[in-house]
């Protein structure tokens, strides 16, 4: 059995916690994993790693994660990046050795913007916007399965960010997502107070209205517990402007949780430690991180089907160059 099969069997979906349209299905049953480390937000509290552009004149797709620590640090797919010459999303989740520097695969998430305001960036509050980071999976899965390059569809991180920003009617000066969860703080605080899974919890299902948004699972409930609330904003910013509905059913939330179980992964070697499990079927996307049969962090997302994209967002017609277009 892969690891992904093995991790979902040993877990069970507890009550749902709710507010408002955005409802969160505990899973809990993990006691946790011996694999040693700390979240980015930790390693750069301590100044024990450092992001910063690849080089001096940078590289949209890339950036360079120094790790001067004594432990591993664990990188969450969708955590964005603030600063240096545009700020950026994690491609997919990482484990980076102590003392060692990689190359991370990035997507920009500022289009406006190809100039510094810092020498190094800081990680933001939230994770990217969950059908903006289904759909940055589903792309880099099929990159990974092509070509091996983990680079995403830049052009439609952007798409999603411009109609993600529209449908919410917030105008950023550098069309920046961080300014759209910014504009909608008090919303997205409101998310995070009122949805707050217990300590044992390893991860979640979360829901928005009747529908399944997507899935978080890692390796050890301390890590979900310093990362849910980054979780929660990120999957609040598409709950904020939809209509109160009543969840999906504990079934169809296990049938989702059998179709990830039961898909067959993709599997490359992982930026830093252990393997990526790429996850790309007709009806699902996603990926996890395993190290030594163990599955760091494993996420999921129903994959919208021809059209649903365009009909959620907007049409995607002929667009400007952006100005990080041209350092590519």
């Amino acid at each position: 059995m892969d690891p992904i099969a093995s991790t979902l069997e040993t877990l069970t979906l507890g009550e749902a916690l709710i507010h408002k349209n955005l409802a969160l299905f505990p899973l809990f049953g993990a006691h946790g994993s011996l694999v040693d480390y700390v979240t980015l937000d930790e390693a750069l509290a301590s100044g024990g790693a450092r992001v910063t552009e690849i080089s001096s004149g940078g590289s949209v797709p890339e950036l360079a994660f120094a790790n001067d620590g004594e432990t591993a640090v664990f990188l969450l797919d969708g955590e964005e990046l603030v600063g240096a010459k545009q700020n950026r999303i994690l491609n997919l989740s990482m484990l980076v050795a102590p003392k060692s520097t990689v190359a991370i695969p990035v997507s920009c998430v500022e289009s406006g913007r190809w100039a510094y305001s810092s020498d190094q960036f800081s990680s933001s509050r939230h994770a990217h916007f969950s059908r903006g980071r289904a759909s940055k999976a589903a792309s880099v899965s099929a990159n990974m399965r092509e070509s091996g390059d983990r680079i995403s569809n830049q052009s439609e991180v952007w798409a999603d960010v411009d109609a993600r920003s529209a449908d919410l009617g917030v105008h950023s000066p550098t069309s920046a997502i961080s300014d759209v969860f910014a504009s909608h703080e008090a919303d997205l605080e409101a998310f995070v107070e009122q949805i707050q899974p217990d300590a044992d919890h390893a991860g979640a299902v979360f829901c928005i209205g009747g529908e399944i948004a997507g899935m978080d699972i890692f390796d050890k409930p301390q890590t979900f517990a310093k990362l849910t609330a980054k979780l929660v904003r990120s999957y609040g910013l598409d709950a904020i402007d939809g209509n109160v509905d009543r969840p999906p059913t504990c079934e169809k939330i296990e049938k989702f949780l059998g179709l990830v179980g039961a898909t067959k992964p993709d599997v490359h070697p992982a930026v830093g430690l252990g393997q990526d499990l790429r996850l790309s079927v007709a009806d699902l996307s996603g990926g996890a991180l395993e190290l030594d049969s163990t599955i760091i962090h494993l996420c999921a997302f129903p994959k919208a089907q021809d059209g649903e994209i365009g009909s959620r967002y907007g049409a995607r017609g002929a667009r400007m160059a952006r100005a990080s277009d041209r350092r590519r």
